[in-house]
């Protein structure tokens, strides 16, 4: 049974710093790409964070040099590291991968 779990969001002022965290169970988190998304309200989802079974990295436009996406493989957990928030950032947070359909439930990141 898969299953990804989301931590670590809550409200935070503009400028400071939240770390997301995705238990993964089921499967070896770093046998596959992983993806952080978000939604804003009235917003469609869009990607933030990708990491691939190599370790590379890909970030949005809008997140590039503040967050970082990381794994620790020993964990079979996915971080997402966010600096220098904005109200912008605002949104629901949520883990996947992808390519077996797995999707966390996620959690709320809100910067005031």
């Amino acid at each position: 049974h898969v299953q990804l779990v989301e931590s670590g969001g809550g409200s935070v002022q503009a400028g400071g710093s939240l770390t997301l965290s995705c238990a993964v169970s089921g499967y070896t988190s770093s046998d596959f790409c992983m993806d952080w998304f978000r939604q804003a309200p009235g917003k469609e989802r869009e990607g933030v964070a990708r990491i691939d079974s190599d370790g590379n990295t890909r970030y949005a436009d809008s997140v590039k040099g503040r967050f970082t996406i990381s794994r620790d493989n020993a964990k079979n957990t996915l971080y997402l590291q966010m600096n220098s928030l904005k109200p912008e950032d605002t949104a629901v947070y949520y883990c996947a991968a992808r390519s077996i359909g797995a999707w966390g439930q996620g959690t709320q990141v809100t910067v005031s």
